[in-house]
């Protein structure tokens, strides 16, 4: 899983963001590894088409990090 933080202005269509992302990564990563990623992946798509995008206002970046970091995490208050 990949996680990235993007601070934008207010009219930057997070789908459009997202989709050119992929498209260069893609492009780029395909380009400097083509022997490795050939070797096991043989699809035209380095990515699949979903993808999923939440905003947050009112926090700071340290805080969003823990809550992320700390999500696979078994609570050990819990029984």
């Amino acid at each position: 899983m990949f996680i990235f933080f993007f601070s934008t202005i207010g009219d930057i269509a997070l789908s459009n963001l997202v989709n050119n992302l992929k498209s260069v990564t893609s492009r780029k990563l395909r380009q400097e590894f083509s022997d490795h990623l050939n070797s096991f992946y043989w699809k035209d798509v380095l990515w699949n088409g979903s993808y999923f995008v939440a905003s947050c206002g009112g926090v700071t970046i340290s805080t969003l990090r823990q809550y992320i970091e700390n999500q696979n995490k078994p609570n050990s208050d819990k029984p």
